[in-house]
């Protein structure tokens, strides 16, 4: 039986892991590995390119799921979600975002906010449907509109537009194909955020094209500088176009419970509740007792801002200091800054991949590289630190090695 011949062409047919091109994040992978073992066991790995929370959930949330999964009653399916998860996602909306338009018809909890993107073009995209996707940004939506036969349209967050998309470059023909725009605000991974007008633009593009809108909301809660959170569905016309993605992963670090709620259009949760429901069996019950306790305990979130605001502050003086222009972002827990030109020596960067090679190699640091719209890195906030002197150890370490490195810009 030769099964590499029945490989859809979708991941890639009878190609399928044959000279595929290995995803950033395996290379990073792979380079870690390497220079573990070719670097000085003195000079550890400081790993600023993590995406998700250094720590676990907090000991209330866990408390309440340990409590949860021992009782008889949880051990049921789940399916489209649980009315108390439902009810403390309405809170929830209401109580950080004054959106306080919402039913229990407007909210469907899902597995972490990966199978929602990923289920969600299953409910509007035929083939040759388009979705526009800003980039850079997280690809899900883009991947499975592939798979049903649909086409992608990269929109460019460029950096002299301050991170927000130009409606106007998209070309008629597409705005006539498309169904889906995905949006991501507090975005990954620039850290910029949305004003109430952006997204007023977004709800007015939406109207004229008959598009739909997703907004990507797992960074929402995230905000600083003053910035108070805002959701699309707070702006008038929001909840006539689009639908709005929440994670507890970021907000309430709890990335491996996998758990997230959609909100918003009565017509699209509801198809959407359709797809999930031939999909998945739902979170355990126990998991979503959990995550409406962290809900309806917003204070969680309050602690781990604290946290990040003040790990941003040494973080940017730091890249400053080395030569990186670096400013404190608005939201998320990432700092997004352009890569040097080159080195002292005469190394040339050629794009960030090489760049962040480069670093990984010298000096056991390892960053995410974006090539999307210019060369970037991403330097995270969310390192591994068990106190505030360890935090500053970390910084301080950093930076003596990127100073060491003698980058030229």
């Amino acid at each position: 039986m030769n099964i590499q011949n029945l490989f859809a062409e979708r991941i890639g047919g009878k190609d399928f892991g044959i000279n595929n091109e290995e995803y950033k994040f395996a290379l990073i992978k792979k380079w870690k590995s390497e220079a573990q073992k070719s670097l000085p066991k003195e000079l550890y790995q400081i790993d600023m390119g993590v995406g998700e929370p250094d720590v676990g959930a907090d000991v209330s949330v866990v408390k309440v799921l340990a409590e949860e999964a021992a009782k008889s009653e949880n051990r049921f399916y789940a399916d489209n979600g649980i009315a108390e998860f439902q009810n403390a996602a309405l809170d929830y909306m209401n109580a950080v975002f004054g959106v306080d338009n919402l039913t229990i018809n407007n909210v469907i909890h899902g597995i972490g906010s990966k199978p929602i993107l990923s289920m969600l073009p299953s409910c509007f995209i035929n083939p040759g449907d388009y979705l526009i996707q800003t980039v850079p940004g997280y690809p899900i939506m883009a991947t499975h509109t592939k798979y049903l036969g649909g086409e992608v349209y990269n929109l460019l967050l460029r950096e002299e537009n301050s991170f927000y998309p130009d409606f106007s470059e998209i070309p008629e023909d597409v705005l006539k194909k498309a169904k889906l725009l995905y949006i991501n605000y507090p975005n990954n991974p620039t850290g910029q955020v949305a004003t109430k007008e952006f997204f007023e633009e977004v709800v007015r593009f939406a109207q004229t094209n008959n598009i739909v809108v997703v907004h990507d909301a797992a960074y929402a809660a995230l905000t600083y500088n003053g910035v108070k959170p805002l959701s699309f569905l707070s702006v008038d016309g929001a909840i006539d176009v689009g639908v709005e993605i929440h994670s507890l992963s970021k907000a309430f670090n709890m990335t491996g419970w996998r758990l997230g709620f959609i909100a918003g259009n009565e017509k699209i949760i509801s198809a959407y509740g359709n797809v999930k429901d031939n999909t998945d069996s739902g979170q355990f019950r126990a998991i979503q007792k959990a995550g409406a306790y962290a809900l309806h305990h917003t204070e969680i979130t309050q602690h781990t801002l604290e946290k990040y605001s003040r790990r941003f502050d040494l973080l940017v003086n730091a890249l400053n200091r080395v030569g990186f222009q670096c400013e404190k972002p608005d939201g998320t827990f990432y700092c997004y800054v352009k890569i040097p030109y080159g080195t002292k020596n005469g190394v040339i960067f050629n794009n960030a991949l090489e760049a962040a090679r480069f670093v990984l190699l010298n000096a056991n640091i390892s960053v995410v590289p974006w090539s999307d719209c210019g060369e970037y890195f991403r330097f995270s906030v969310t390192f591994s630190a068990e106190n505030q002197n360890e935090e500053i150890a970390v910084i301080n370490e950093m930076e003596r090695r990127l100073t060491a490195l003698d980058f030229v810009w």
